[in-house]
């Protein structure tokens, strides 16, 4: 019975992961196809990776994209984790108030974010890199402070306290003491927002002007001329890239969890 339970649990486990990768799978495959149809197999080529690179329009995109992305998950960082350590030392009932407004870009609607934006930033400012930058660290925020709040909540408050009473100062405390345990949440808050940034096309496209395009909304200009093979080698390094990425990640955190003091005593 146990068996057959592990053979079903794995048969189901497969069938999520297919659903999952088989169209990543297929862009891949697409990236080597000498063809560019999509149906037709034309043979296996790298010429799409050697146009890609010689494909201004794309790096363009590419960069804006990944300055946008790094740009305001900084930025984010920067105001999201000095928010959540104030709302965190906040009275109950203004803790919960804030949070609910934290939640709100999260569980709004992009379409009503993007024009809402839109409607604010062309009455004060023109639409264009500005705009869009300010539009990610907007929406950045929340994913910054619900990633460090976690954290803060389970920090031992009495250390810091005793950092002070022994004379130190509160920046030294702060960078000594609370930092070291924010950390973890911080970077977890910065790839959140880094992605949500990367992966965003709605509130671009609203807020971005004319000049301006990234991947997102370049892909959607292609889309009644037919995306071009170049996007598919582009899409298979970005998924190549993020999996390193999130290796490395993993194997940080995992020889972190299992460092041991002199006493054999786990240290995290």
């Amino acid at each position: 019975m146990r068996r057959l339970k592990d053979i079903l649990s794995g048969i189901y486990v497969g069938f999520i992961a297919i659903l999952l990768y088989a169209p990543i799978l297929v862009l891949i495959v697409l990236s080597f196809n000498d063809s560019r149809s999509r149906v037709t197999w034309g043979g296996f080529t790298f010429k799409w990776y050697a146009t890609l690179f010689s494909n201004g329009q794309i790096l363009d995109a590419l960069l804006t994209t990944v300055v946008l992305a790094l740009g305001s998950s900084a930025i984010a960082v920067l105001i999201g984790v000095p928010g959540a350590l104030g709302i965190h030392a906040m009275s109950k009932k203004k803790y919960n108030f804030f949070m609910g407004l934290t939640n709100i870009p999260m569980l709004n609607a992009d379409i009503v974010t993007g024009i809402a934006l839109m409607l604010w930033f062309v009455h004060f400012i023109p639409l264009g890199f500005g705009s869009v930058l300010l539009a990610h660290i907007t929406f950045n925020i929340p994913y910054v402070i619900l990633s460090v709040m976690p954290r803060i909540q389970q920090m031992n408050v009495s250390v810091y306290e005793a950092t002070r009473d022994l004379g130190a100062g509160p920046v030294y405390s702060f960078f000594k003491v609370l930092l070291p345990e924010m950390m973890p949440g911080i970077i977890s808050g910065f790839f959140m927002a880094f992605t949500m940034s990367m992966d965003d096309f709605v509130i671009t496209y609203f807020t971005k002007g004319a000049g301006v395009n990234t991947l997102s909304t370049m892909i959607y200009g292609q889309i009644r001329k037919g995306i071009k093979p170049e996007m598919y080698a582009l899409s298979t390094l970005i998924f190549i890239a993020v999996s390193i990425i999130l290796i490395v990640v993993n194997n940080i955190s995992d020889k972190r969890k299992t460092v041991t003091s002199d006493n054999g005593i786990e240290r995290i």
